[in-house]
């Protein structure tokens, strides 16, 4: 049968005419009735809900149910801006004490790609970590002494200690972490995840990001780091800000109520749908999709940002800084109370931990800021029964040399960037408690076992949340793209 396509439309418009035509049609006749049965056995809690989430989302899924049995169904990110140094924290080298102000062995760097800072170096003197070390829980993972909260769950938590990445630049590596590519303008993990799971609660977004700092300095965020791309844009991260107005424009102008909004949205949606029979347009459908879904946060985002209601335990956990509007552990506690209500992605970027000078100084601030709060979500979530089905990770873009850039004193002294190796941890839905996965060598400097790249770690978070990373795409401009490019594997050595 040949489809007529009036004349009057343009290239665009003709082939969005013909986005449904016979062949489409029957095959998704034919899979109705058998995706409802798969679903129910794949993903059950996708069809069933608990309480007030029972009801279908607006948000619902675009590709339909996951690609197989998820064992997460959120993942809580708690991004470190700038690059912890993971020498100081996590990844413990004696040999570095040893060696302290001797310079580093080019049989160790081998010509490493170096970044404009340290480029002109002609000394390469390795420092020592500026703590100890001790081996904590039953697992015995080394935990270094500035981050006394976190080492007492280090029995819930995998340390990956060799991630890589190809980045070397601030900006370039946060991008290839949260987008997969170096390069701007693809969609965000959140955004993927959105597009491909869709919400389990149709009053707050799927994906919403909070920002919080230690300092007034430090390497920038951009919104696009939680960007839709090319992805429908009602599947963007929302941003949650501290004081009474969290999202922007939400709330209705002066001299409008309630009742005039919503004839004012129902006569926009007409006017829209109008359009969008005209022009066939989808990204009508996103408008209208984040017009109502504005309508409904009025109330829920009130709601889930009002901390009154919790008890004064809830701040002897996560610590008195959680009262402070803005602050890691506010938005610690606000991550748990979005978890809570099934938020899809929640996404914490922490700014500050880039430390080329005065390192001494700076990560002692920026540990204490942030290990409390990091710590109390663990134990917080494992107590209300969120944790077995919740991801959480902690981490940064890159890692930091284990010599010093500039000149190393007794007191003072700063760490380059490092993208050869770099650890974070990953608690949570599907993830092996009490391990730590992969090592480094004996300076620290490159991988010695089970190297983890980024495309790696990003398709094994998508693994857990009930998605094949390599079937979870979308065609923009002739070319299916995904998150992790036409890279990653999944790391089969930390799932439960």
């Amino acid at each position: 049968m040949k489809s007529r396509v009036p004349l009057f439309l343009n290239d665009t418009q003709a082939e969005n005419s013909l986005r449904m035509n016979r062949r489409h049609f029957f095959s998704r006749l034919s899979m109705g009735i058998g995706g409802l049965a798969l679903a129910s056995l794949v993903q059950p809690f996708g069809l069933l809900g608990k309480g007030e989430e029972a009801a279908a989302p607006a948000g619902a899924s675009l590709l339909g149910n996951p690609h197989h049995f998820a064992k997460a169904r959120r993942i809580i990110y708690l991004h470190q801006n700038g690059a912890p140094s993971q020498l100081e924290l996590f990844d413990y080298k004696p040999l570095l004490w040893k060696m302290n102000g001797q310079e580093l062995p080019d049989s160790i760097r081998q010509g490493q790609r170096l970044t404009g800072m340290t480029a002109d170096q002609r000394s390469f003197p390795l420092a020592a970590p500026l703590t100890t070390f001790k081996q904590r829980g039953e697992s015995g993972a080394w935990v270094s002494d500035l981050m006394p909260f976190t080492s007492q769950i280090a029995d819930e938590l995998c340390f990956i200690k060799s991630l890589h990445t190809e980045a070397i630049n601030h900006d370039p590596a946060v991008t290839f972490f949260q987008t997969g590519s170096q390069q701007p303008g693809r969609p965000s993990m959140g955004a993927w995840l959105s597009y491909g799971l869709g919400s389990e609660n149709e009053n707050l977004p799927a994906f919403v990001v909070l920002l919080s700092r230690s300092n007034d300095y430090g390497q920038p965020l951009y919104s696009r780091l939680w960007g839709n791309g090319f992805l429908p844009s009602e599947h963007q991260g929302v941003q949650f800000r501290a004081g009474k107005d969290p999202v922007l424009y939400l709330n209705d102008p002066d001299g409008m109520d309630s009742g005039q909004r919503r004839r004012l949205l129902d006569h926009l949606k007409a006017l829209n749908e109008s359009q969008f029979d005209h022009i066939q347009d989808p990204e009508i459908h996103s408008r209208i999709a984040q017009y109502e879904m504005a309508y409904r946060m009025q109330t829920s985002v009130p709601d889930v940002t009002d901390l009154s209601d919790e008890p004064e335990s809830t701040y002897k956990l996560y610590g008195e800084d959680a009262r402070r509007p803005g602050s890691f552990a506010a938005n610690c506690l606000l991550a748990r109370r979005l978890a809570e209500r099934n938020v899809r992605f929640i996404q914490l970027y922490h700014q500050d931990w880039d430390m080329h000078g005065n390192l001494p100084g700076e990560i002692v601030k920026l540990s204490k800021d942030t290990d409390q709060a990091s710590a109390a979500l663990v134990l917080d979530l494992k107590q209300r029964g969120l944790l077995e089905d919740t991801l959480v990770v902690w981490g940064g873009e890159f890692g930091r040399t284990n010599y010093s850039q500039g000149k190393l004193t007794k007191d003072n002294f700063g760490r380059d960037h490092h993208p050869r190796c770099f650890t974070l941890w990953v608690a949570g839905g599907g993830i092996k408690p009490g391990i730590t996965y992969g090592e480094t060598d004996d300076f620290g400097y490159n991988i010695a076992k089970d190297p983890v790249h980024v495309h790696d770690f990003q398709a094994t978070l998508l693994h857990l949340m009930g998605m094949d990373h390599e079937k979870l795409t979308f065609k923009h401009q002739g070319r299916r793209y995904r998150l992790t490019d036409v890279h990653g594997k999944l790391v089969e050595g930390v799932l439960a």
